[in-house]
């Protein structure tokens, strides 16, 4: 399989000050047939959605020939960490993704992004690492009972002191044991870890099953062409190695892509078109 624009999802990242029916339209427009959604407020806020309302947001994306295939609850933002020391905050978390999961079967989505926490930085590493472990394996299992699959991303340093790179990410994948857990490719954090393309497959293989394709300095989530990371050495790779999962643009920026999204993703989508014959 030749890697195509047809694995670029329809993400609402950068849609959150704009109507939800909007993002649908406008993945519509733009051809996506697969949507990864950003669970926040005003969207899809994970603990308010109701059983029904996610059945009537997969009516609607039914109805506009898309289908769910990824969903990304907000987890570093908002109060949210598997991996905190405070017993109610742990125990909330690990709610909320629960709550995800039964979301994410509602919608017929096939993925569940997880991220692993932090924790304090005045404690051994060790401790939050065994918490998020045991927070990932207890959430994975309870998604596989719903038919749901989950992956994890690596984060930057200032996001998590826990998960920063493709190796310690396949360590705790190894350690939770679940088989229904895999990994994410996030290229800002694999930039900013000074890793490629190649190091997550060479650590994680066919544990790889999401990607978010960002632009970066080599942080920022931005658009292509705002950055300055290699698009299409990145999409050689990606093809090299017979990657035939999802590709994400997770947008945020400094924060003025949400004024006016829909040009921004066409940017992106110009910029893949134009880079995927060096991928073959």
């Amino acid at each position: 399989m030749t890697l195509s624009t047809g694995q670029i999802t329809g993400s609402n990242f950068a849609y959150q000050h704009l109507p939800f029916e909007r993002f649908l339209d406008d993945a519509a427009a733009l051809g996506r047939e697969r949507l990864e959604l950003w669970g926040i407020a005003p969207h899809l806020h994970i603990p308010q959605l109701s059983d029904a309302e996610a059945r009537a947001v997969r009516r609607r994306t039914d109805a506009l020939g898309l289908k769910v295939h990824c969903l990304t609850p907000e987890q570093v933002m908002y109060p949210v960490n598997i991996a905190s020391p405070a017993t109610w905050l742990r125990a909330s978390s690990i709610a909320m993704f629960r709550r995800a999961a039964e979301v994410a079967a509602e919608l017929g989505a096939e993925l569940l992004l997880l991220t692993p926490g932090r924790g304090l930085e005045s404690e051994p590493v060790r401790d939050a690492w065994q918490r998020s472990v045991d927070a990932v394996g207890e959430i994975s299992a309870y998604a596989a009972s719903l038919g749901v699959t989950c992956v994890l991303e690596a984060l930057q340093r200032v996001e998590s002191n826990l998960v920063n790179d493709s190796r310690t990410l396949a360590r705790m994948i190894d350690e939770v044991g679940a088989p229904n857990l895999g990994a994410v490719l996030d290229t800002v954090g694999m930039a900013v870890a000074g890793e490629s393309v190649d190091d997550y497959f060479d650590n994680l293989g066919d544990r790889v099953r999401h990607v978010h394709l960002i632009d970066g300095s080599p942080a920022g989530h931005l658009a292509w062409g705002d950055g300055e990371l290699p698009l299409a050495d990145y999409l050689a790779a990606l093809d090299r190695r017979g990657y035939q999962g999802q590709l994400t643009f997770e947008l945020f920026g400094d924060g003025t892509y949400a004024f006016d999204p829909r040009p921004v993703v066409e940017r992106c989508l110009t910029a893949v078109r134009s880079a995927l014959p060096a991928a073959r």
